[in-house]
């Protein structure tokens, strides 16, 4: 079985290394390039790790901070992926619920 992957985001850590402490501060430049977000969509970009990113923002990013994605994103092993185990996992085990799966609705017939 293949090793799964995820990553770091190393976007904060960044832009502290370029001077760059609040995250109101990323709110213009990326308005030089086109692109237009609100403060709450930058301070989750910055504090958060995204999930889905536009290459428009990725890319401007990039230029910002004179990086390379290298320095941005960093691969590394998921959590849990040695598993050799092919067992099914009960929906939501993976957050920490343990073994409770809800049970299935019945549908009865009108009487």
């Amino acid at each position: 079985m293949a090793a799964k992957l995820d990553y770091q985001w190393h976007l904060r850590k960044i832009m502290a290394d370029r001077g760059l402490f609040s995250t109101t501060d990323l709110i213009p430049l990326l308005q030089e390039r086109g692109i237009t977000l609100s403060s709450s969509q930058v301070y989750r970009l910055v504090v958060e790790r995204p999930e889905r990113l536009s290459l428009k923002i990725l890319m401007s990013l990039l230029d910002i901070l004179a990086c390379t994605m290298d320095d941005l994103i960093e691969p590394v092993a998921a959590v849990g992926s040695e598993s050799t185990s092919h067992t099914k996992k009960a929906v939501g085990a993976e957050t920490g619920i343990g073994g409770l799966r809800p049970k299935r609705a019945r549908i009865r017939g009108l009487e």
